[in-house]
Order: C-alpha cells, then structure tokens, then sequence
C-alpha cells in the first residue's frame, strides 16, 4: 500500500509535468510508475510499520534512502539504462519538490548516474522494409489500413503513438507533407513520400465510418471505428515481420531507427534527421551515426586481407 502522503506528492507532480512542462501521458506515466516502486520499498523498509519511516513522507527521505535503493538494482540484475532512468525520475520528483520549498536539498544531490553503455538499436535493412511491406494482403481492409500505417511508420519516422493519434487534418497529401504532435506536445512537419501518399488514399477511400465525433478526424480506426491503440500497431508489426520471414525482435519503433539510419546512410544532414524525429537534442540523434559506423566498420573487417587470411 502506497503512503497516502507520498501518493499526494506524486499526483501534484504529475500534474505539474503535464501542464508546466508540457510532457507526454506516457512519460509522465513511467516517472510515476517509477516513483511509486521506490515508495513502495521504502514502505516495506523496517520502521514504516511504527509511523518513523521515511516513506510516509517524502519530505524525509534521505541520500542514504536514494543510495540504498539504487544499490539495490544490480541484484536485480537491472540494466544500467534502466537504473539510469529510475534515478533521472527520482532526481526529477526532488527537485520539483525542492522548487516548490517542501525540501531544502534535493536528497539525490551526489548520487552519480550508472553509465550506461552506447546501445545501438535494431535496424532493418533497406530488403527487409521491402519484405515486410509486400507481405501485407491488400487484399483486405485491414491489409490497407495496415500498409498504411507501416508506410508511414517508415518514411516519416513516426512514434506508435503519433501514428495512432495522427489526424486526417494534419496531413496534406497534395503538399506533399503531414503535421506530427510528439513529446511535449511539440509540432513538426515531416515530409511525405510517394509510397506513403499513395497507400494512405488508397486507406482513405475505404476507411470505415467512424464511431463517434470524437474518431472522425482520426486517422486510423479499429473495426468498431474507434482509435486504433498502440497496442494493435505493435501486435501488427510482429505480424507483419513474421510473414515477411523476419525473425529479428522488432517493433514499431524499428521502423522509426531505420528510417533515420538510412537517411544518415543516404548523406542527410544531422540536424535535419534531428528535426524530422523530433528531438530535442542533436546528442539523441548522433546515435544513427553510430549505427552507420558500426555497419561499415563490420563491412571493412568483412573484407580487410587480414581477415581473408584468417579464413
């Protein structure tokens, strides 16, 4: 059971993330999610049960509490990113409660970061994107809907949950362009290729009625004519991948690292690719360049004389 108190605590911090800073419903989820697993330990820490432990107000916790429960993460065998995140929620909720004057210092003042390792995410070949699109049965409703859907995930970089919530008002076929809300309720435009124009007209002209007024501007729809969920985008796409004979782990968000690996491939600017995935910092994007790196650098030690000697 969640003190009462730090529960409080962590609604008014959601609703400052939501409405000052301007962040997602997802992300906002994941740092109270985070939050509510650290409470929920420092409930279960001997002292709680007598009113004394720190977690029965978060204005009590102390650096020790903060270290202790990062100490905790290795025997969890947790990922470095993932105790990085945790502690990047945490510093987060103190330091809100640091500017709102409920704390005089933040207790995760001192506490360094687990560093995690480069992580080079999962990227389909040029062939594979291929695969996976000629694998869909256009034959069908939903085959269109979801050709659609995989063609814009691919040639606009698109998150699940921007294609989900992508709107018939934002995008403009004959410009040539669609408008995407992401993270923090940010706009961008990203430009809209041939095969992705084409596959959304050919879903437009038998996109189903919507359910209520509330889904006619959306986009895509479920069979009851609601919002498709992410969840069905991410079902979809292993579908998909299996049809294709794709055994990789992939998700939606694949689509999203090859598009922006094969445009950095293909000699795009770095600052372009930043604006057309929306990301706030260049440092985020750079990640393609490694990821482009590690290709050729395979490609060399593939064909370098040495390694034909050792063959």
């Amino acid at each position: 059971m969640i003190p009462k108190t730090s529960e409080r605590f962590i609604k008014d911090f959601r609703t400052y993330l939501r409405t000052e800073r301007g962040m997602s419903l997802n992300t906002c989820n994941a740092y109270c999610s985070d939050l509510r697993e650290f409470f929920a330990w420092i409930e279960g820490r001997a002292g709680y049960e007598t009113g004394c432990g720190p977690g029965a107000d978060p204005r009590l916790v102390t650096r020790d509490d903060i270290s202790g429960y990062m100490e905790t993460m290795p025997e969890r065998k947790m990922a470095k990113r993932s105790q990085a995140r945790i502690l990047s929620s945490l510093r987060g909720f103190f330091n809100w409660l640091l500017l709102d004057k409920e704390i005089n210092e933040s207790p995760c003042d001192g506490i360094e970061s687990p560093k995690p390792g480069l992580h080079l995410p999962s990227v389909l070949s040029i062939g594979e994107v291929e695969d996976i699109m000629d694998s869909v049965d256009l034959n069908t409703e939903a085959g269109i809907r979801d050709r659609a859907i995989l063609e814009l995930l691919y040639s606009c970089g698109l998150r699940v949950t921007e294609a989900s919530g992508l709107k018939i008002s934002c995008i403009y076929l004959e410009e040539g362009f669609i408008r995407v809300t992401g993270k923090g309720d940010k706009e961008r435009i990203v430009p809209l290729g041939d095969p992705a124009s084409d596959a959304v007209k050919r879903y437009l002209a038998i996109r189903r009625e919507p359910s209520g007024r509330e889904n006619e501007d959306i986009l895509f729809l479920n069979r009851s004519g609601g919002q498709l969920s992410r969840i069905s985008i991410f079902n979809m796409v292993k579908k998909q991948a299996l049809a294709a004979g794709i055994t990789k782990e992939i998700s939606p968000h694949t689509f999203r690292h090859s598009f922006a690996t094969h445009l950095i491939e293909g000699g795009a600017d770095l600052r372009i690719v930043q604006e057309m995935l929306g990301h706030e910092s260049i440092l985020t994007t750079e990640i393609y360049t490694h990821i482009e790196s590690s290709t050729w650098q395979k490609d060399i030690l593939e064909h370098h004389p040495d390694a034909k000697k050792a063959d």
